[in-house]
């Protein structure tokens, strides 16, 4: 006797799974089909509906400045650390400093550390080839900005990118389960938004207004000022340096990420913790690690050769 056995529901299965176990059922993938799974992509489409609520919660001061505050302090972990550090290794620092980091550039709901920089790393070998993840020059803008990491093929880490970070369990953990810090993240601003309401009623917030300005909408602003590098950075802006790649200068996302729009020079010289190379090329994130590795907590910064700043200037 024949028994039905429908392929769409273990599918379906994984797909779930998946939104809680990052590394479950990795050989799943392993055909490389480039579809986006929408099953899997839910939450993130939810995440963006979500900012509709905040119709229902309104607005206070404080609400904006956790908003403000979140952002930026999500940033710097996804700029300086996911990318400089993880990826590219720019400067050195304690296991106890890199694992803070690695938490809070989960938090920004990118996936986990080992995840981002093994990609990352593969875009640098691959920039603007028809092998590259996310690039404008082969494919369209909304696929090079978010459509690339809903996809079945780019759901896995690439672990053998990523050999040097993935021998610490405690980042190998995060990356498997980078659902959690997110997860944290909003119930910690809840909690804090009911007791601000309990305690300082006068301050005009509560839970679901904090969840709603300082998760969702913070979380969904730092999305997409960060997937510009990615799809703008590539078509538009100025080219200091003759790189393989179409790889620009932007000011404009330089100043919302941070120093990440100064993306022709990293494309350059990608091993620097600089990337705003000359001294009116703003990078916020290069000044925040300055003052980090003054206090002792990151060291060996990688300093941009003086060749290279010549051929910038020269070009």
């Amino acid at each position: 006797m024949n028994t039905f056995k429908s392929p769409i529901l273990p599918e379906i299965f994984n797909s779930l799974r998946r939104w809680f176990d990052s590394y479950h059922s990795e050989s799943h993938d392993a055909g490389n089909k480039q579809r986006i799974d929408w099953l899997r992509a839910i939450p993130f489409i939810l995440l963006h509906v979500a900012c509709l609520g905040v119709l229902l919660v309104g607005w206070s001061p404080i609400a904006v400045l956790v908003a403000i505050a979140l952002y930026a302090l999500r940033m710097f972990a996804i700029t300086a650390f996911y990318h400089r550090y993880f990826s590219h290794k720019a400067f050195k620092t304690s296991r106890a400093v890199q694992f803070f980091f690695a938490l809070l550039g989960a938090s920004a709901v990118q996936r986990g550390p080992l995840w981002w920089a093994s990609h990352h790393r593969h875009h640098h070998r691959t920039s603007d080839t028809h092998e590259d993840n996310h690039s404008p020059e082969q494919s369209h803008f909304l696929w090079s900005h978010m459509g690339w990491f809903l996809c079945d093929r780019y759901f896995p880490t690439r672990h053998g990118y990523i050999k040097d970070f993935a021998k610490f369990p405690e980042l190998r953990f995060i990356d498997r389960f980078d659902v959690l810090m997110p997860l944290l993240l909003a119930i910690m601003l809840f909690v804090a938004g009911e007791l601000l309401n309990a305690y300082l009623p006068e301050l005009g917030t509560n839970g679901w207004q904090l969840v709603v300005w300082g998760f969702v909408i913070s979380t969904v602003v730092l999305y997409h000022c960060t997937f510009t590098i990615n799809s703008i950075a590539h078509r538009f802006g100025k080219r200091a340096y003759p790189t393989k790649d179409n790889s620009r200068n932007n000011f404009w996302l330089a100043i919302l990420t941070f120093g990440e729009g100064w993306h022709n020079n990293h494309h350059y010289y990608p091993g620097s913790a600089r990337q705003g190379f000359l001294w009116w090329q703003i990078d916020i994130s290069y000044y925040l690690l300055i003052t980090m590795s003054w206090l002792g907590l990151i060291w060996d910064v990688r300093a941009v050769p003086a060749h290279v700043y010549q051929e910038g200037i020269n070009s």
